[in-house]
């Protein structure tokens, strides 16, 4: 009688380190890193981007020739759970910074500067006119950038928006944004122009 071969006991003994390679780069896609100042470096590159280095916990440091910066909650919570990315394919996320104020001033400085310009968005100073027009509404208002007029779609809502106490977000029909700070701050008289709105 032949002795039957089990194809279990006959695998390879490399199979359990493929395996142990697949669970570590799984662990490693999924992992939520904490971006500190201690294992993390960000240098200015010639292109006006940023180029981060990661000093993972094991000690090996991956360089990232460009990163881009993302806040998770842009409006309500600015200086929180900023989203540090690679910026190709889907933008997988390298790591997070809780709390911008815990990074030095100069580190600060660059993810700032990166965030102004992913988030261009020109605070309202004053209301001159908002004119409604077949569905659509032209205003006319001075923001912290200088003069500007911009056009918002009436029908459909979602155009002007809450997003804190007294703080509105106003998207325009080309996908530009404009915040108005406090409303309470503006004038009677401009509040009484954005009663279709608010």
């Amino acid at each position: 009688m032949t002795e039957q071969r089990n194809p279990m006991r006959d695998r390879p003994d490399t199979e359990p380190d493929i395996l142990q390679q697949e669970k570590k780069a799984v662990e490693e896609l999924i992992a939520i890193r904490t971006i500190t100042a201690e294992n993390t470096a960000f240098f200015r590159t010639e292109g006006g981007f940023v180029r981060m280095e990661y000093t993972n916990p094991d000690g090996e440091v991956r360089t990232y020739p460009r990163i881009s910066v993302h806040r998770c909650f842009p409006f309500s919570d600015p200086t929180h759970f900023i989203s540090i990315r690679e910026p190709e394919a889907d933008g997988r996320e390298i790591g997070l910074v809780e709390d911008l104020n815990d990074l030095p001033a100069e580190m600060r400085a660059m993810l700032e500067e990166q965030m102004a310009l992913r988030y261009f968005t020109p605070k309202i100073q004053k209301v001159h006119s908002v004119k409604e027009e077949y569905g659509y509404a032209y205003w006319d208002v001075t923001t912290d950038r200088g003069a500007c007029r911009f056009t918002v779609r009436m029908a459909g809502g979602g155009n002007v928006y809450a997003i804190g106490p007294n703080r509105y977000l106003v998207n325009d029909i080309d996908g530009n944004r404009f915040e108005i700070p406090d409303l309470y701050k503006l004038s009677a008289k401009e509040i009484k122009m954005l009663d279709l709105f608010i």
